[in-house]
């Protein structure tokens, strides 16, 4: 059997083999948009190991064809003192988990490769934070194989750029039975033995110098829908400072002052894969001196109000058709639609201000811990305050109302997260200090207990002590379009519940055979 695929435009197989990672990477490339050159381990080889517990028969030979195959391509030598190819190890499940399994970026940078890339560009700065990086991102992800399979003290880091290789591979396949892995196919029904893919790709130094960065992009704002690019950007930095949300972010339309051929580059993309997937897409990305690489796409994943939007509006363009909008719009996102808005009448209400990242208004008891949030919740609504949210918050995630974080920005891993739920969310309330230990938050020179009662309004950004006033938004022409191609559909009484206007034209779509054409 045949375990690793290029990442080429004429690859053929399926996302179920290559995981979507790598699907979408194919996808971009036949777009003719700018992706590092790599290949992907199967999801096949990853059910190998999880049945055998070791890497699978034959794939050690592979990947030094690959590894060969990627030196000839970028002219580097991996792990080599001259010219050093580094290379990102990702996951890629056949359904998008975002930062639920292991990421080892700068794989390659052996203290040999380190010194050869400070001689190649003159920084030695530059070459010592990409290996500490290597080294950061590395044992984090043995340490979870590790606590995997009970083992202790395991090998130091190897020197050896193929041996961290194949140690990576094997950490990023184990990252797929993580608790916290377990606990995201459980909430969002997601089959327990697909298995992830594993793609490899030289690297792109969004920390190179003052020209590079890295940054997430939506060909639409997910919040409202509205046709604006729209997403958050750092310079200088790497991949991880964006998702991590632990490194101040700056507003994606920054770089068309900063970086103006990065940005018509970007607006390229964004443009040629929403009119490819005929939907709004997510796209990462990273700059390196002044040159864009786009890393992933995925779709964007909108709710309610901003769902309904971009539906009827891709209609209206003639992207879609009138019954493929309907199918594309649940019930539930009718139900969300009039997004809810809080009123505060004194300013002195308000604990703290943040960026609005998923809409909505939840009301509920402040809890500073994924645990205290979980154990607290079956008492009642809860609102999870933390600095920045990981993979390891998931668990008090899904319990809560809505999230809180001092850090991070619209593509931080709180935010990405709580769209995916449907959960209200604020993210980067600079002013906000998170006390684990004292069980209470303070802001704005106040001290607040852990319990408390707030609400927090996930378009606006606030964040109030209390239980605010809501009022809802009735002025959106975009359901009430919807709902007349409904009942056009369905012959449906519009006196009846929106929500079973659309459900009734869906039955009658579905009874017709009719469904969504997917995106390839």
């Amino acid at each position: 059997m045949r375990w690793i695929h290029p990442l080429s435009a004429e690859a053929e197989e399926t996302a179920d083999i290559l995981g979507g990672k790598a699907h979408g990477l194919v996808v971009l490339r036949r777009l003719g948009l700018p992706v590092p050159p790599g290949f992907v381990i199967s999801t096949e080889a990853c059910r190998a190991f999880r049945r055998d517990g070791r890497l699978p028969d034959g794939l050690d030979i592979e990947l030094a064809t690959a590894i060969a195959d990627l030196e000839a391509a970028t002219g580097r030598r991996f792990g080599g003192p001259e010219r050093p190819l580094a290379v990102s190890v990702r996951s890629g499940g056949t359904v998008s988990m975002p930062g639920m399994m292991s990421t080892i970026l700068n794989l390659g940078l052996t203290a040999e490769a380190a010194t050869g890339l400070a001689a190649e560009t003159g920084d030695s700065r530059f070459a010592l934070d990409s290996r500490l990086r290597f080294l950061s991102s590395f044992a984090d992800a043995i340490r979870g194989v590790e606590a995997l399979t009970r083992q202790r003290g395991g090998e130091p880091i190897p020197d050896d750029a193929t041996r961290q290789l194949e140690l990576a591979v094997a950490a990023v396949f184990s990252s797929w039975d993580t608790p916290r892995a377990k606990t995201y196919r459980e909430l969002h029904d997601i089959p327990h033995d697909l298995g992830t893919a594993v793609t490899v790709q030289a690297m792109v130094f969004g920390n190179r110098d003052e020209h590079s960065g890295t940054g997430v992009a939506f060909s639409r704002d997910p919040n409202t829908g509205e046709h604006v690019p729209f997403g958050e950007v750092l310079f200088g930095r790497q991949g991880e400072d964006v998702v991590s949300g632990g490194s101040p972010t700056r507003p994606l339309r920054e770089l068309a002052d900063r970086e103006p051929t990065v940005w018509v580059g970007l607006l390229e993309a964004l443009d040629r894969t929403e009119r490819h997937y005929r939907d709004v897409c997510h796209l990462e990305f990273t700059f390196e001196a002044g040159e864009l690489s786009v890393l992933q796409v995925r779709p964007g994943g909108l709710i309610g109000r901003a769902a309904v939007r971009v539906a009827v509006e891709l209609a209206d363009e003639g992207a879609i058709g009138r019954r493929e909008a309907l199918l594309r719009v649940s019930p539930q996102d009718l139900q969300h639609v009039r997004t809810p808005r809080m009123v505060t009448a004194d300013e002195a209400d308000i604990l703290t201000r943040g960026l609005g990242a998923c809409p909505g208004v939840a009301v509920g008891r402040v809890a500073t811990t994924a645990d205290r949030a979980a154990r607290m919740a079956a008492e009642g609504p809860v609102i999870l305050v933390r600095p920045q949210t990981s993979p390891l918050d998931l668990r008090g995630l899904a319990a809560a109302a809505g999230v809180v974080t001092a850090r991070g920005g619209p593509a931080s891993h709180a935010a990405v997260v709580a769209r995916a739920m449907g959960r209200p969310a604020v993210v980067g309330a600079t002013d906000l200090t998170v006390d684990v230990l004292g069980a209470s938050v303070r802001a704005g020179g106040r001290t607040v207990p852990e319990g408390t009662l707030i609400t927090i309004d996930g378009t606006g950004g606030e964040v109030v002590i209390g239980s605010a006033r809501v009022v809802t938004a009735e002025n959106d022409p975009h359901p009430h379009r919807l709902l007349e191609w409904a009942d056009e559909v369905s012959g449906g009484d519009p006196d009846r519940d929106e929500a079973e206007r659309l459900s009734a034209a869906h039955a009658v779509l579905h009874g017709q055979g009719t469904t969504p054409r997917p995106p390839n």
